[in-house]
């Protein structure tokens, strides 16, 4: 090819190029303008795990894991919203749903900013972790920043019953926990293992997300701070109202900011089952993350 004829078709490339960069910024612009946000606030409120809440006794409504993480997935592929507001209510709840939380909060492709209101305790600091900033008020309780593993042995009461546990498992470990069973040493050495694992991958992540040292993290020892203590100890970026988290957003998009809500609706069938595992609770079942142990053996983040 003559070389005025590579210059024009590169030319030519180039200008292609540039008008569908320049006509893909007009479609937004006039998606924004017709859907009136571009901005959306998905909120994490109430404890956290897959299937909703399933604490009776809290005041915070609480919206199934996925169904979150579902919301912020659709906010990133909505042509219309350039950032993203992680409200953060929660003292916490499950370990792989607060993961998936972070993970999708993680791979929004924009700003995201995490806003703890009440509380951003344990599961949901680390979904602050995968947040580009924290930002609190300076009377909310946030860090916790730990693993709590628990289990509830009967072996006394099914004796005093006359029930007698005859275990058929493969696998050293496999009843491990299991409450009919005498506590050994060894199992509680296993389950304290898997508590400490979290608890590493917990420290990772934070330190990741936050920039925080690791030492300073365990240094926290898991305590709550207000907001006001939080700044000074790193785990809050900045205080402020939900006002101010707009007036951030706005300058680091360069303009003006409308927010819209993403929620998720549930069906009838799905609150009914929150319910019924409320009242599950109630009779001893807890928040808990199973890990391989038939649920015996339960783990969370609070």
């Amino acid at each position: 090819m003559p070389t005025d004829s590579r210059t024009t078709f590169m030319s030519a490339a180039i200008g292609a190029s540039a008008g569908a960069g320049i006509w893909g910024t007009v479609k937004r612009l006039r998606a924004q303008a017709k859907n009136g946000y571009n901005t959306v606030e998905v909120a994490v409120e109430g404890p956290i795990s897959r299937e909703g809440s399933r604490l009776p006794s809290s005041s915070q409504r609480s919206i199934p894991a996925d169904k979150i993480v579902e919301q912020i997935e659709r906010a990133d592929e909505d042509p219309n919203v350039e950032a993203l507001v992680v409200k953060l209510n929660t003292p916490g709840g499950e370990v792989l749903p607060s993961e998936d939380i972070r993970l999708a909060a993680e791979r929004f492709d924009g700003p995201t900013i995490g806003y703890a209101t009440d509380t951003c305790a344990s599961g949901g600091y680390w979904i602050a972790a995968g947040c580009d900033e924290l930002w609190a008020r300076e009377a909310s309780v946030v860090g916790s920043i730990g693993v709590r593993g628990s289990s509830v042995n009967a072996k006394g009461l099914a004796d005093k019953l006359g029930l007698d546990y005859r275990p058929k498992t493969a696998g050293e470990y496999k009843d491990a926990g299991y409450p009919l069973k005498e506590p050994e040493e060894q199992d509680d050495e296993y389950l304290q293992g898997l508590v400490d694992d979290y608890y590493e991958t917990f420290v990772e992540h934070v330190a990741e997300g936050r920039e925080l040292d690791e030492e300073t993290i365990r240094e926290t020892e898991a305590r709550v701070y207000l907001g006001t203590d939080a700044i000074d100890n790193g785990l809050v970026d900045e205080l402020g109202t939900r006002e101010d988290v707009e007036e951030r957003i706005e300058e680091r998009l360069g303009h003006d900011v409308e927010i819209e809500e993403f929620t998720p609706e549930q069906s009838l069938m799905e609150r009914i089952r929150s319910q019924s595992q409320g009242v599950a609770y109630a009779f001893g079942a807890g928040v808990a993350d199973s890990i391989g142990v038939d649920e015996e053996f339960s783990l969370e983040l609070r």
